[in-house]
């Protein structure tokens, strides 16, 4: 079981422009503008873990909130079992791998410079060397994986 990331990204490493819509927001911000997921999880068979500090008005019996990045994490793998652990949002992302706690990251880069906005990864402690696992091209987005190295 892995615990990874991925996410849409530009060019020149935004995940939204400098002026986010609803439909392109992440993380806690995703769960706010989804309606909390309808009581449920944005994949309909999986469980979900809201990391937040905020109250989380419509958490249903399907959701998990969690207070800290090792929380959320573990409680996650807790209810994958033996399944992988998919994280979302560029906040939780970061604090996953400032944590040690991120395995692998997939960029679904975007033929795009945004010249602001969210960055893919918010600042680091320190920085991470990445193993890349696959490139894969398609039209109009290149996935790029890699393994966080340990």
């Amino acid at each position: 079981m892995s615990v990874f990331a991925a996410l849409s990204v530009s060019v020149d490493g935004y995940v939204t422009g400098p002026d986010p819509s609803p439909e392109q927001a992440l993380g806690r911000t995703t769960y706010d503008h989804s309606g909390g997921f309808g009581g449920g999880s944005p994949h309909p068979s999986a469980p979900l873990v809201v990391l937040t500090h905020r109250p989380v008005p419509e958490a249903s019996a399907a959701q998990t909130v969690a207070g800290s990045i090792e929380e959320a994490v573990a409680r996650a793998r807790e209810l994958a079992g033996d399944l992988d652990v998919g994280l979302m949002g560029t906040g939780v992302t970061a604090a996953a791998l400032a944590a040690g706690l991120l395995d692998e990251v997939t960029l679904h880069q975007v033929p795009v410079l945004l010249g602001g906005g969210t960055p893919f990864f918010h600042a680091l402690p320190e920085s991470r060397p990445l193993e890349r696992v696959s490139v894969v091209e398609a039209p109009g987005v290149t996935h790029l994986t890699f393994r966080v190295v340990r």
